[in-house]
């Protein structure tokens, strides 16, 4: 049985490229960098280089950018560190109802501890308001921060819109681009970002290595004690075989970006329009056109979203419901509802993200298999069976009309 993978928002295969750079330095380069002697110095300089392949990435310096262990603590380390370094001057955060639990979560965090969030609601298509960012300020405003794409719905919010709207109201502006970076072309100088989050394992880096943008001259409180590694802002010892690979990674990512998206968009659409064409009642979730270019999502009436995914797995395709952090919970994505789905709805959803492997002949066998087991799983759901009793009884009456 061939097996596909279709789960690339989750997490992406370490390119063999950078998973060879990586060997290196967990054996004969195994110096800390912060050593003064031969093996730390044969070190300190790749570390150095990898910031620097990173920074080209996303139109920054080398010395903005700080290593963290991924998005969830860029994220933290953000939220945190703007709001505790700047709690004089107000004590205000904007979000959105649809960001990544690791900003939800840590909002909410903070509102105990004495800040207040606003969280503000988006469209039937997932994209937050620019005027709604502005309303939402205050006086007391001192960060905004808005997903850069959505990992669910892949919906690309209005970044630069937003980030021009903190710069003239002097209020720092965070994206989580955990899901952006490589797959959207991001300067972080044009759009008025002052900080930004990425991690390795979205763009085929490895695990358990991220980074945090940070401009320079940006009012930014340490949350990791111990050590002064990287400039005294985040402590612990460098994980420098994994920072290597994740400069690599984003060397590579930006060499390949355009070409890739142009790729993935081909067939991200014949996907969507084969699905439309086979699947009734399949509702697209998020923007059309406003989309990265690897992201499908698709909520199907009448279809329970696990029996869904454990069907596909039998036929060798891995996707997922929606958040990979999430995907145990039986409770609906807090996105789709926040999108206005109706409970039932959204409990059928299914994500499916392109990568680098996908080819056109995967989605021939997807769009060959989904709507097979659409219908079979339909066929056995009670709520269908009502909706087409509540059809066929109401067409009766149209005909009784029309000929009594």
């Amino acid at each position: 049985m061939r097996h596909i993978y279709f789960d690339h928002a989750s997490t992406t295969a370490t390119d063999p490229a950078v998973a060879n750079a990586m060997l290196e330095y967990m054996t004969t380069k195994f110096g800390n960098p912060s050593s003064p002697h031969y093996f730390g110095r044969q070190v300190r300089k790749d570390v150095v280089d990898a910031r620097q392949q990173l920074a080209d990435l996303i139109g920054a310096t080398a010395d903005e950018i700080f290593y963290t262990s991924g998005g969830s603590e860029s994220d933290n380390f953000a939220l945190k560190g703007i709001a505790f370094a700047n709690q004089k001057k107000g004590n205000h955060i904007i979000t959105t109802q649809i960001e990544h639990h690791a900003i939800l979560h840590t909002c909410q965090w903070l509102e105990k501890h004495g800040f207040m969030v606003t969280y503000l609601p988006v469209d039937e298509f997932g994209m937050v308001s620019v005027d709604a960012v502005k309303q939402a300020i205050t006086d007391k405003t001192i960060l905004i921060s808005v997903m850069f794409a959505n990992n669910e719905v892949g919906t690309i919010e209005p970044v630069a819109e937003i980030g021009a709207l903190a710069k003239a109201k002097g209020i720092y502006f965070h994206t989580d681009a955990v899901q952006a970076v490589s797959h959207v072309p991001i300067d972080v100088k044009a759009m008025n970002i002052d900080l930004l989050s990425l991690s390795g394992h979205k763009f085929y880096g490895p695990k358990g290595i991220g980074a945090l943008y940070i401009r320079r001259g940006v009012k930014i409180e340490t949350v990791q004690h111990g050590g002064a590694q990287e400039r005294k802002l985040r402590a612990g010892t460098e994980n420098v075989p994994a920072i290597v690979g994740l400069g690599i990674a984003a060397q590579k990512a930006l060499s390949e970006l355009s070409a890739e998206n142009h790729r993935l968009e081909s067939l991200r659409d014949k996907l969507i329009q084969g699905i439309e064409a086979k699947i009734p009642d399949a509702k697209l979730n998020g923007h059309r056109l406003q989309r990265l270019a690897g992201n499908v999502n698709f909520s199907f009436r009448f279809v329970e979203g696990e029996s869904l995914l454990l069907t596909l797995d039998m036929k060798g395709i891995a996707a997922s419901s929606g958040s990979a952090c999430t995907s145990g919970s039986l409770d609906p994505s807090h996105v789709l509802l926040a999108m206005g789905l109706t409970h039932e709805v959204a409990h059928g959803s299914l994500r499916l993200t392109l990568g680098r492997e996908n080819t056109e002949a995967d989605i021939d066998y997807i769009l060959e298999v989904l709507p097979e087991i659409v219908a079979r799983l339909r066929s056995m759901s009670p709520l269908n069976a009502e909706h087409t009793t509540g059809i066929m009884a109401s067409e009766g009456k149209t005909y009784q009309k029309a000929n009594g």
